[in-house]
């Protein structure tokens, strides 16, 4: 099933239901990153909840910055994604590999960490980004994210996120994300049959491998409470804006000396995206004109 994103509602617009397949997207990650079973658990979690997290906003060219840091072997998790679905991120130590649990799964929590933050930055597309802080609670990606929703923005929410790899790669990942807004917040039934619903619903990527369709989901859960899924499908994919100008213009950070040194000793200058891995090669004459360009700045400046 190709990648994608769909919105609903229900109980007349108290309910917002967002849900998401990112199984091939998850898929181009692992391999960009040459991610272990457990690091593409992880990444894939946070992908799938940042375009979750993306797809509430408004304005053209809203991104959310999601980032992970736990005292965990993996390091850091690193996602940003966009409301016109594109998504990328990266994690610091992606060779670690851990046992599964007891219970035979990841052990997400352990890679990750079960102490430190959750830091989220929603970048609205004008005026200053909004960012939030949350201690980590588990380090299992999704219940840290269910914890930020409700502690930052303190909204009732319930996410579903996972990954399923095999020795063929990504075989399912994706999430769902349900958040009761304030005008239905107040009614307790409603709230505890979705908890109820909520909690007999099998794993996410459980339902993907099961042949059912994002609609079939939606209606498993709220299709007596009035559902109504919105019409457009959104495609969602891994998409990086780096380029090699781009490359050549932060080279300029490093300072008139320190591209002396690499002209002269090192004959060139060798950068790799994190985000997406891409490697891109500057050559002397290259940064002999990033050199100038800098010279000219420092001049008129």
């Amino acid at each position: 099933m190709v990648d994608q994103l769909i919105r609903a509602t229900a109980a007349d617009g108290g309910i917002r239901a967002v849900s998401v397949i990112t199984t091939s997207l998850t898929e181009e990650a692992r391999q960009r990153h040459k991610l272990s079973y457990v690091a593409t658990a992880a990444l894939g979690r946070t992908m799938a909840a940042g375009l979750l997290f993306a797809s509430s906003m408004k304005r053209p060219g809203s991104r959310v910055n999601i980032r992970i840091e736990g005292d965990g072997p993996l390091g850091g998790v690193t996602v940003d994604a966009g409301l016109d679905g594109t998504v990328r991120g990266y994690v610091t130590h992606p060779e670690v590999e851990l046992p599964p649990t007891a219970n035979g799964k990841m052990d997400v929590g352990g890679a990750v960490g079960h102490n430190g933050y959750v830091y989220v930055i929603r970048d609205v597309g004008f005026g200053y980004p909004y960012s939030s802080t949350v201690e980590l609670v588990s380090g299992e990606i999704g219940d840290d994210l269910t914890h930020y929703l409700a502690t930052s923005e303190q909204t009732p929410s319930a996410l579903m996120v996972g990954v399923f790899s095999d020795t063929q790669g990504v075989a399912a990942a994706g999430g769902l994300l349900i958040q009761i807004m304030p005008k239905a917040s107040r009614d307790e039934t409603l709230v505890e049959l979705l908890e109820s619903r909520l909690g007999t619903l099998a794993g996410f990527t459980s339902l993907l491998q099961a042949g059912k369709t994002l609609p079939a989901i939606f209606d498993e859960l709220l299709g007596d409470m009035g559902l109504v899924i919105l019409p457009e499908v959104q495609l969602v994919r891994f998409h990086c804006g780096c380029s090699h100008e781009r490359v050549l213009n932060a080279l300029k950070l490093f300072g008139a000396e320190e591209l002396q040194e690499m002209i002269q000793t090192d004959k060139g200058a060798e950068a790799t995206c994190e985000f997406c891995s891409t490697v891109y090669h500057a050559s002397e004459e290259e940064l002999a004109g990033v050199l100038s360009d800098l010279q000219k700045e420092v001049v008129s400046g």
